[in-house]
């Protein structure tokens, strides 16, 4: 057997470790530009599916804006419809208001008549005032400057004014002609069914005749409780009974 030469071998073995080392450095380094190249494919990706997550929540709270805008237009769509239809609801009415208005003139009119006819039968208590509201009424129906509604309230008013006499009594002074003679005097009207006077000397007392559309003197035993009557108009005594006299119904 022969022997090998320690030197020989040591420097056979250190010239084939050096050539195995040279032979590996390309492998080792085309491992670490893999490594590094996927290291930045991977951040690539973490890079994509992070912006697609960004975009995935976004889309999502895009399609709940859509949604919500959805509910929005259909809600609005039908107040637009609503809307159109009161719009033609009220083209309706101011087509039939223009009718209702060339008829209710004519209509004012004659109540107007009506009540100054009235007021002209009627027992004539606070007749200037009655008359004058009258007159006001047909002067305000030739003004332009009041609108028919505002015309038609106040013919209401009026009418509304003459129904409440004949639920009311009333004490209120006056000068009219008695014996001749223009006394002041106090009336008394009890709703339409009475008028009477008594003079402010407290001698002489008279009541309003249907019939013969004047008055007549009355016997000096009413004058006191006419007087008290007088007072209880004013709010001056108690509500009490009350002996006046009548004209009996025909």
């Amino acid at each position: 057997m022969k022997c090998i030469n320690p030197l020989l071998l040591a420097g056979v073995l250190a010239t084939a470790t050096g050539v195995h080392a040279n032979s590996l450095n390309p492998v080792v380094e085309k491992s670490a530009a893999i490594n590094d190249s996927a290291l930045k494919t991977q951040g690539k990706i973490d890079s994509i599916s992070d912006s697609m997550q960004s975009k995935l929540q976004q889309f999502k709270t895009l399609n709940k804006e859509i949604d919500g805008l959805m509910v929005y237009n259909s809600q609005l769509d039908k107040q637009i419809q609503n809307q159109l239809a009161e719009m033609a609801d009220i083209n309706a009415s101011m087509d039939q208001v223009s009718v209702i208005e060339r008829q209710i003139t004519p209509l004012m009119l004659k109540m107007i008549t009506g009540l100054e006819q009235f007021v002209a039968l009627d027992v004539p208590f606070l007749l200037e005032e009655r008359k004058q509201r009258v007159s006001k009424l047909r002067e305000m129906m030739e003004r332009a400057d009041v609108t028919s509604s505002e015309k038609f309230r106040r013919v209401l008013e009026a009418y509304q004014v003459e129904v409440e006499y004949g639920r009311t009594i009333e004490a209120y002074p006056a000068l009219i002609n008695v014996a001749g003679q223009e006394r002041e005097v106090d009336f008394l009207r009890i709703g339409r069914l009475e008028l009477m006077y008594v003079t402010k000397d407290g001698k002489t007392a008279g009541i309003w005749e249907k019939e013969t559309k004047q008055f007549k003197e009355l016997p000096d035993t009413n004058i006191s409780q006419i007087n008290k009557a007088l007072r209880i108009a004013r709010k001056q005594l108690a509500p009490d009974m009350l002996t006046l006299p009548i004209n009996a119904a025909k």
